[in-house]
């Protein structure tokens, strides 16, 4: 028992260091970009692979540096049609869509394309900052509900990757628990037989944790139940009817949560617990 409890220890351990690293870098590749200060938008993603719309990102990402931003926003969004026709767009592509938008000073259409890069990329710290640097422009401040501090530890551990790469960790460790399950079996010594066992176990529960990690990324990215306000001020109604009384007023940039919807209309919950009803046009769906 003492070997499982080091080893789980030691896994522990590394978690927590992968989400201080994971916090302050994106890889060695992007690190060379992030400024000194927090108040800079952090510049284009340029590594895209070679696919038939990489072509439209190079003169998007041309006209950007050139500071044709509109222009750049509909390379952009002409790229981003083929990729999502295709099943494979990119976070680099929404980034850099975010940041064109954000030169246009279309705050609201920033912030959406940072959100839909972050669901692809959780780990990626450049669309975090640029993100967080976009909603410090907004209007709105509202105070988000508490947390207990293990849950949102579990939440930034499970944010450090996609769902695919925890898919592939889980992968690694099934494999790794077969080859722990061979020792047991075949090996005639005691200690590497108890070393075995326990190290199965110890790798089987991560597998798990793995793998649930995995599906809740996917169904983070696949479920639509979360928007952005893109009108100036959108007014949140207590009911699906535009005579109904205004609880409150929400404005461009702020992220909401979609509780239901009764026909034009979405009934919508605010970071603080606020629940009232907007109009569909009020909002795009992340």
């Amino acid at each position: 028992m003492k070997l499982i409890k080091y080893i789980s220890v030691l896994f522990i351990a590394a978690l927590f260091t992968l989400q201080v690293t994971g916090q302050n870098t994106s890889g060695s590749e992007q690190q060379d970009n992030l400024p000194a200060a927090e108040d800079q938008l952090l510049p284009l993603a340029d590594d895209i692979q070679d696919t038939e719309e990489s072509g439209l990102y190079e003169m998007a990402s041309n006209a950007y540096r050139n500071q044709d931003y509109k222009r750049s926003i509909e390379l952009y969004e002409e790229a981003v049609s083929q990729g999502v026709k295709e099943n494979r767009v990119s976070a680099q592509l929404y980034y850099n869509l975010g940041n064109a938008y954000f030169r246009d000073n279309q705050l609201g259409k920033a912030i959406l394309n940072y959100e839909r890069a972050l669901l692809l990329d959780p780990g990626d710290s450049d669309i975090r900052h640029n993100l967080r640097f976009a909603n410090n422009r907004t209007v709105d401040r509202i105070a988000a509900s508490g947390n207990l501090f293990l849950v949102n530890w579990i939440d930034s551990v499970r944010n450090l990757f996609s769902s695919n790469v925890w898919a592939t960790i889980a992968i690694v460790l099934f494999l790794l628990f077969l080859l722990s399950v061979a020792v047991f079996l075949f090996v005639r010594i005691l200690w590497a037989r108890k070393t075995a066992f326990y190290t199965g176990i110890v790798l089987f529960i991560f597998m798990i944790i793995a793998n649930s990690f995995s599906f809740r990324q996917k169904r983070e990215r696949l479920r639509g139940d979360t928007a952005i306000v893109m009108v100036g001020a959108a007014a949140v109604n207590a009911s699906p009817d535009v005579n109904s009384n205004q609880l409150f007023e929400l404005h461009e940039g702020t992220k909401v949560k979609i509780r239901s919807s009764d026909g034009n209309w979405y009934e919508v919950e605010i970071a603080n617990g606020s629940v009232g009803w907007t109009y569909e046009d009020n909002i795009e769906i992340i």
